[in-house]
């Protein structure tokens, strides 16, 4: 179980500032996540998929080819265009 305690000290290493609501917020959304690994070992180790059951097996869905937005309409909200493309400013 993640204490309150637990998640201010994840919030501090990974440098989040966190509310005390947000707090209480991922406290239980952590112990959520706890619990459904709970559920999964409790899952037979025996008796499922080898690599070899899915050499086979294709999990990649079609590429579908669709229409798209006209390059107008795609950089029409753009705060700053210039060739017809949306302009950034600098990086360096």
């Amino acid at each position: 179980m993640i204490s309150r305690k637990d998640v201010e000290h994840i919030a501090e290493l990974a440098d989040i500032g966190l509310a005390p609501e947000e707090v209480e917020e991922f406290t239980h959304q952590f112990n959520l996540i706890l619990d459904y690994f709970e559920i999964l070992d409790q899952l037979p180790a025996e008796g499922g998929w080898t690599r070899t059951d899915t050499e086979d097996l294709n999990v990649m869905r079609e590429d579908l080819v669709v229409p798209s937005l006209p390059q107008h309409e795609a950089i029409m909200n753009a705060s700053a265009r210039e060739d017809g493309f949306i302009k950034a400013p600098r990086v360096m």
